[in-house]
């Protein structure tokens, strides 16, 4: 059986070392860098050949320089003979452009997902996609976590008074995510730009 072998990228190292020691495991290492020309340089510094990897890069910050130097750390670990390369993605780059809504608009977020198979990427994990059906985007396993029941726990056990807050969401969609514990009426506010409204859900 594989050993798993954790790498990171420069998106969020802390997260990465926070998620390796959770597990009781060492950050492979990996030196990245950038040339004279601003060209993104990825060297992995142990061997992978017939290791389970597992790369954690985020896509947001900086996101086309996370992205870039994801695919290449992805493409390092396949062609060094890895037996498998998870890709965790926290947040999917490109995820707001998953369709077509206006003549002549790409579809970004199905681009990102085939430059990551091309890459050699043989497993996504990613969390609160924009939308769901992004994951029909990829011909490779793609596991959609969600963060609800760590931040419904997180709002129970540090706020007091969560029983009578006020959740304020960006849009409807994130209104159609808002869930709570039984019992009581919740109240969110959804904002658009310059206006806003409320809705008063019954659980």
């Amino acid at each position: 059986m594989p050993n798993i072998v954790l790498f990171s990228g420069s998106s969020h190292q802390d997260l990465s070392q926070r998620v390796a020691d959770r597990l009781g495991l060492e950050l492979g290492k990996v030196v990245t860098k950038k040339f004279s020309n601003q060209e993104t340089s990825v060297e992995i510094g142990e061997s992978v050949r017939g290791e389970d990897v597992y790369i954690i890069q985020s896509g947001c910050g900086e996101i086309n320089d996370n992205l870039m130097e994801l695919l290449i750390m992805i493409n390092a670990c396949k062609i060094a003979s890895s037996s498998r390369v998870t890709a965790v993605i926290p947040c999917f780059p490109y995820a707001r452009q998953d369709k077509k809504d206006k003549s002549r608009a790409p579809i970004s977020a199905k681009l990102v997902a085939n430059m990551l198979s091309v890459a050699g990427a043989d497993h996504i994990i990613t969390m609160d996609l924009h939308a769901s059906q992004i994951q029909g985007f990829f011909d490779i396993p793609v596991d959609n976590l969600y963060a609800e029941p760590a931040v419904l726990q997180w709002i129970r056990e540090n706020i007091t008074e969560w029983r009578n807050c006020i959740i304020v969401s960006p849009d409807a969609g994130g209104a159609k995510r808002y869930c709570t514990g039984p019992g009581g009426t919740r109240q969110i506010i959804c904002v658009f730009a310059d206006c806003f409204f409320l809705s008063v859900c019954v659980r």
